[in-house]
């Protein structure tokens, strides 16, 4: 499972005791984490959750990044990439899902990215977000809007789940079915 969060931890204690308690969880169901290798905020929290559950952690973190987000040697495996570009891709090709926790423009920058993909079809893979204490209602509102307005059609507006804990957020994931959506510019439209 892909994860992107932040670097940081956020003002309240809750999102790095969500994200904590995610990486216990993808542990408990023997489901690889696979992050952005960094040892600090809510990255740390999940690898170190899914660490001490007895879990595998790859974390795949860029060179230039590697001592200013305190790269975390204590995981599985790490790998140290040239770029966000070649960890952006690896991450996406050893991932079986997506999920994204609270983060900032990294975070959404990922999640972004991974829906684009969807949308263009090269994946399938299901795309969620932990909505822990409402943190993404902004965004999936801004989705919303964006298929009001007819910027997004409706097939590609639900490539996004969302769950504010991490049991219900699995569950949903699990019950996702591969869309066999066009690609965008076959003029897929409603």
């Amino acid at each position: 499972m892909a994860v992107y969060c932040g670097a940081s931890g956020g003002k309240s204690d809750g999102y790095m005791q969500a994200a904590r308690a995610f990486g216990q969880l993808l542990a408990e169901e023997r489901i690889d984490v696979i992050y952005g290798g960094g040892k600090v905020g809510l990255m740390g929290a999940v690898a170190d959750g899914a660490l001490a559950a007895g879990g595998r952690v790859i974390g795949i973190i860029p060179r230039g990044l590697f001592e200013r987000e305190v790269g975390h040697t204590g995981v599985t495996e790490l790998r140290v990439v040239e770029s966000m570009h070649d960890r952006k891709a690896m991450m996406a090709e050893l991932a079986d899902g997506i999920v994204a926790l609270p983060g900032g423009y990294g975070t959404l920058d990922e999640l972004c990215e991974m829906i684009t993909w969807a949308q263009l079809g090269l994946h399938s893979k299901p795309i969620a977000l932990l909505n822990h204490a409402g943190y993404f209602d902004p965004l999936l509102a801004m989705f919303d809007h964006a298929l009001a307005e007819g910027f997004i059609p409706p097939a590609f507006r639900a490539l996004v789940m969302d769950a504010p804990e991490p049991g219900l957020l699995l569950e949903r994931m699990r019950a996702h079915t591969p869309s066999n959506l066009a690609r965008w510019s076959n003029g897929l439209r409603g």
